[in-house]
């Protein structure tokens, strides 16, 4: 029983870390994410340039707060790491709370740049995401909506 524990506990540390590692901060390069977000929000809404720029800005902003974020989930996943090896069971509780806690920042930091997003659009363009995303499942391609973060 606690083997297996100890192995499920492996398996979401790390493959959590790879999901971290895949966001817009740690590519080295947010902007070139941004941008490439903003193209395809651009050509599935047909944005305005100004649409364009406010856009730019909200997740231009998102990804900086995402920074710190990634880097502190980048530490918990370390410390969860270290007490799985040591079997600290409350380091193990501790560093899940950490764990759990970045990622509702993250999420957060999330739905508050798409809300921003969103009061940007018209109301037809609104209506033209909402049901992209619906038949989409809430993703546009590769990175959906949200990107990939």
């Amino acid at each position: 029983m606690k083997r297996t524990l100890v192995l499920f506990v492996f398996a979401v540390a790390f493959g959590i870390s790879g999901l971290v590692a895949q966001g817009p901060a740690a590519n080295g390069n947010p902007g070139r994410f941004v941008q490439q977000r903003v193209n395809r929000l651009t050509t599935v809404l047909s944005l305005t340039a100004a649409q364009q720029q406010q856009a730019t800005t909200i997740f231009t902003n998102a990804a900086s707060a995402e920074v710190s974020v990634h880097s502190s989930m980048q530490a918990a996943h370390q410390a969860l790491k270290t007490a799985v090896q040591a079997n600290d069971p409350a380091g193990i509780e501790q560093a899940a709370a950490t764990i759990g806690s970045l990622t509702a920042q993250t999420t957060t930091n999330q739905a508050k740049a798409d809300a921003a997003f969103y009061q940007i659009l018209t109301p037809a363009q609104q209506s033209k995401l909402t049901e992209f995303e619906s038949e989409n499942h809430g993703h546009m391609g590769p990175g959906g909506f949200r990107g990939r973060q």
